[in-house]
């Protein structure tokens, strides 16, 4: 599956509504330049997700888990390889959904070797109120 939304901030919830349509476990790999809107799109997802928590970049704390079933990682500061030397693989056979912050091909590479699925949406900002996410599942 590809495809391009062009979405005011206001109007995430439509691609958000679109993905839990089809996917409800697995990993969803983020990427864009800062600022793109990357956590933003993991507080949509949560608040679908009936999740009432503040949801925040893990930037400095590698992961953040919201409820039971929604993890978030962000691996900009300390890349793949640490991110695997962490253990963290592990955490991703857990049910759920499972946010990665700048993952690469590398990372999507691996989780689809070991069977898992992946979503990838890269972030394109347009103007300080709207996005282009090219999604792409693999």
């Amino acid at each position: 599956m590809k495809k391009v939304y062009r979405l005011k901030l206001d109007e995430i919830d439509s691609i958000v509504k679109d993905i839990l349509a089809e996917f409800t476990s697995g990993v969803i790999i983020l990427r864009g330049d800062l600022a793109a809107g990357k956590t933003t799109l993991v507080k949509a997802f949560a608040k679908r997700l009936g999740c009432e928590e503040l949801v925040t970049s893990p930037t400095f704390s590698l992961q953040q888990c919201y409820g039971e079933d929604i993890y978030h990682y962000d691996i900009y500061n300390h890349g793949v390889e640490h991110f695997i030397a962490l253990g963290m693989l592990e955490e991703l056979d857990k049910e759920g959904l499972h946010f990665i912050e700048w993952g690469d091909a590398a990372l999507i590479e691996l989780l689809e070797s070991v069977g898992i699925d992946v979503i990838v949406i890269d972030i394109e900002k347009i103007s300080d109120k709207a996005r282009e996410y090219r999604i792409c599942t693999h």
